[in-house]
């Protein structure tokens, strides 16, 4: 899921360089988001693996 938010940074990078302003916004807040949803699992993942009592690989 972080290999998708960093592809639509860089998509918005890209547009935002050749001046599509609205493809830009839209690519970010997509990579915003995922980038968040993605933060939230690894909590999630860490919380659950600290509850099983098993070490972090």
């Amino acid at each position: 899921m972080l290999r998708w938010s960093l592809l639509f940074l860089i998509v918005a990078v890209i547009a935002g360089v050749f001046g599509f302003g609205g493809v830009a916004g839209t690519a970010a807040d997509i990579a915003r988001i995922l980038f968040f949803v993605f933060l939230v699992l690894l909590v999630i993942s860490a919380i659950v693996g600290a509850f099983r009592g098993r070490p972090p690989v």
